[in-house]
């Protein structure tokens, strides 16, 4: 077999492959016996049948063509080696010549991973937010805390504003009440924005026993997004009581003798909190900033895939899970259907150009992953999913997606090397030092935002 690769832009090439028939040898055997298990001839045995009777009865034609359909794979995967390509997708293959006895000759054109240098990025330098925790911050978290502990109690008059109401729904669609738009003995407190939007102004000022009518915009269900008129009946009115500040609301809610404590224990755990929403940004912008240093060509079929799978997932996945319609979404985001358009299509170029980058910078860092690092990650995938680690790795396996995560993990690595590298400071210029557990959180977030498209799915698959 002889084959030359021919380079039609950065991202394709067309490989062209000349088989001397004595090759197909092995195809044309393995179709003889695939045809003689397949047919009947009077005076044969099933599977005995000569060569010579089966181009005679059935023609050479079809015997060639099934010993080709199975040779082909073979040769293409021989000509990606000989010429040491990353395959992108499937290819597009071309039979132009095919003579009995004498040759197969055929071209193939396949997308390929283009090749980029990746230069020095130790002078990266970004700013991010400074970690400040505030009293107000303090007071803020306390007094959420504060507000899971309150208690209610039945009072006998009108609905107040941060009131517990207890009451009956009933939806009306075109003056017909909806299957699914009645709901009885609902808890909602009054304020909290939680249910549908009108539906303050409604119950307050109710009693028990009385009821009002409104119209909203049904936010789920088999009517979500349609204008409906909707009938709230108020059961019961409970005032909030929220416990005292003090020390004996420390030792409620939490492990804490006194409010002192529970309070530096906040502003502890706040800290925590930016500190990691400051590892995550630095990794975000650092690797902005790495994809401006980096020239990166992208296959238009590999765009195209990656496009059409955002919109698939959130059209029928995402938006599917709250009831809602693509044009509703966009109403509801303000946005027209060009902009989301354009939107998608920078958000695929980007993640595609992440991809391809991280992974160049896996194969010069040499980075590998230990089965500790993958443990570790498919817990959090597990976690994100709503499957058990158990049942998450067994769907793995069974997809032959094992690959893919050890992608997701190395790439997570190659970023966290890459912010390590660079200059980090903060909103009053100091340096920021990104200990060893913000960089694993940081490789964290780069595993998530450098998951696996579909076009480097169908690459691993190749």
């Amino acid at each position: 077999m002889k084959s030359a690769v021919e380079n039609l832009n950065p991202t394709r090439v067309r490989l062209t492959v000349e088989v001397p028939f004595e090759e197909l040898k092995d195809s044309l055997d393995a179709a003889y016996k695939k045809i003689n298990q397949q047919v009947t001839v009077k005076g044969f045995r099933k599977g005995k049948i000569p060569a010579r009777v089966i181009d005679q009865r059935f023609g050479r034609g079809a015997v060639l063509e099934e010993a080709v359909n199975d040779a082909l794979p073979k040769f293409y995967t021989e000509a990606v080696n000989e010429a040491e390509l990353s395959v992108l997708g499937q290819p597009e293959v071309d039979i132009t010549e095919l003579k009995d006895g004498e040759t197969l000759n055929f071209t193939a054109e396949v997308d390929i991973r283009p090749a980029i240098e990746i230069p020095d990025y130790s002078g990266i330098e970004v700013e991010v937010d400074a970690v400040e925790v505030t009293d107000e911050d303090i007071e803020k978290s306390v007094e959420q805390l504060r507000e899971r502990f309150a208690s209610t109690t039945p009072v006998e008059r009108a609905a107040e504003d941060g009131d517990v109401v207890t009451i009956d729904l009933e939806a009306k669609v075109d003056g017909e009440v909806l299957e699914d738009g009645i709901a009885n003995g609902v808890s909602y407190t009054i304020g909290s924005g939680e249910l549908l939007d009108g539906i303050d102004d409604a119950v307050k000022g109710l009693s028990a026993g009385e009821e009002a009518t409104f119209t909203s915009e049904l936010k789920g269900g088999s009517a979500a997004g349609r204008e409906a008129e909707v009938t709230v009946k108020v059961t019961q009115v409970a005032a909030r009581e929220l416990p005292e500040l003090d020390d004996d609301f420390a030792q409620l809610a939490s492990e804490f003798d006194t409010l002192d404590e529970l309070k530096a224990d906040s502003r502890k755990r706040l800290a925590n909190m930016k500190q990691f929403d400051q590892a995550t940004q630095a990794q975000e912008r650092v690797l902005e900033k790495l994809l401006e240093l980096v020239e990166v060509p992208v296959p238009e079929k590999l765009l195209e895939d990656e496009i059409n799978t955002r919109k698939h997932n959130l059209e029928h996945h995402q938006l599917g899970q709250m009831g809602l319609t693509l044009d509703k979404y966009l109403e509801i985001q303000g946005k027209t259907a060009e902009e989301f358009e354009t939107e998608t299509r920078e958000a695929a170029i980007k993640g595609i150009k992440t991809q391809f980058v991280l992974d160049e910078l896996v194969k010069q860092e040499k980075l590998n992953v230990n089965q500790d690092e993958l443990t570790e990650h498919l817990m959090r995938r597990a976690a994100s999913s709503g499957m058990s680690p158990d049942q998450f790795a067994q769907a793995v396996v069974e997809q032959g997606q094992v690959p893919l995560l050890v992608g997701e993990v190395a790439r997570g690595k190659a970023l966290a090397v890459v912010v390590e590298a660079a200059t980090v400071k903060d909103t009053n210029g100091e340096i920021v030092d990104l200990d060893d557990e913000d960089e694993t959180e940081a490789e964290a977030d780069a595993e998530q935002s450098a998951e696996v498209t579909e076009g480097d799915k169908k690459d691993d698959q190749a």
